[in-house]
């Protein structure tokens, strides 16, 4: 993929950028609503984020806004963004202390002026068709309320794992939620979102410290209009050490707070309740067992370079574990 260091801007008005006390730095241009606000929070993104800011600023569909949010970001992430915002007047930039996720994709619905309203996440990068794609796909399906699409999952180097192909159509996609399946079958930051219908729901709501957030807006907007996923990969989703939601405690509260959004949503729409499972185990992973793990995902899709690479480092963290060596062989030879 193509990633762009500087864009041509659409018009000279400069970007906007807000510091913590709500300082206006510069003025935003009058310019006219664009069709799609792009939104995207930032927490302590410094190494991933100047590559995610780039492949939006790279679509071939240059009709949008881009919406940042720093969210109280303590490394360097802040000072990246000012040069990116100083840089296209696309960006407008907000900068003040932390508050959440949930909190800021509220705060970033609230500024967005487009029809359409596409997520983004700081350590993930928007391959140059995806605004494209997803425009044609809701011009061409007025019933569809948001669309996804299958993604690439990238290891912290941008090396492949394994692409992630999710159900394609509205029925498939509700009942695999309604019914607590494990799982991802539509993947946050690949989605394109109807703002109307974002707002018509009430847009994001907190669950038990801001988990499972995306679905129950997923399951809320189902009874609006209708789910799709696109069959292309659209984003390449990077997992590091550093994901929240690779966490033992983030699993479980999500396990938590997903199932009361089931209930939630099968009460709304006068369907038979389930039970609710227990916990399922959920082991801490060790730095080695992280590496087994994305070893065989890369091996299972083909990528027998990142799977050796994976293979390599989960023998040496553990020298004198079979598991190790097991995927040292397999991957050695390839499969």
């Amino acid at each position: 993929m193509t990633h762009h260091s500087s864009v041509t801007p659409l018009t000279s008005a400069p970007a906007s950028v807000c510091d913590e006390q709500g300082f206006m730095a510069k003025s935003v241009g009058a310019l006219d609503a664009p069709l799609i606000s792009v939104c995207m929070p930032v927490y302590n993104s410094q190494r991933y984020l100047a590559e995610a800011v780039e492949s939006i600023l790279g679509q071939t569909f240059r009709d949008f806004e881009f919406l940042i949010l720093d969210d109280g970001s303590t490394d360097g992430s802040t000072e990246i963004l000012k040069r990116h915002a100083a840089r296209d007047p696309r960006i407008r930039l907000t900068i003040r202390p932390n508050k959440g996720l949930v909190a800021t994709l509220n705060e970033l619905i609230d500024q967005a002026r487009g029809e359409f309203i596409a997520r983004m996440d700081a350590d993930d990068v928007s391959l140059p068709e995806r605004f494209r794609r997803e425009v044609d796909y809701l011009r061409a399906n007025p019933e569809c309320v948001i669309v996804g699409s299958r993604a690439r999952v990238i290891d912290p180097d941008g090396d492949p794992i394994c692409d992630w192909c999710m159900m394609q159509d509205h029925e498939a996609i509700d009942s695999f939620y309604l019914q607590g399946e494990r799982g991802v079958e539509m993947l946050h930051p690949t989605v394109m979102i109807r703002r109307r219908a974002l707002l018509a729901v009430g847009k994001y709501r907190d669950f038990v410290g801001g988990v499972g957030d995306d679905v129950d807006l997923f399951l809320r907007l189902a009874e609006h209009g209708r789910l799709a996923n696109l069959p292309e990969i659209l984003l390449h989703y990077r997992v590091h050490g550093s994901n929240m939601s690779s966490t033992p405690s983030y699993q479980e509260r999500a396990h938590r707070a997903i199932w009361e959004m089931i209930h939630e949503a099968r009460q709304r729409r006068n369907l038979p309740p389930v039970a609710t499972p227990p916990t399922p185990p959920i082991p801490a992973l060790t730095t080695a067992g992280t590496q087994e793990t994305w070893s065989w995902w890369a091996l299972g899709s083909g990528h027998v370079r990142t799977a050796r690479k994976y293979a390599r480092r989960a023998l040496a963290k553990a020298p004198f574990s079979p598991h190790s060596w097991k995927v040292m062989f397999c991957a050695i030879r390839g499969h």
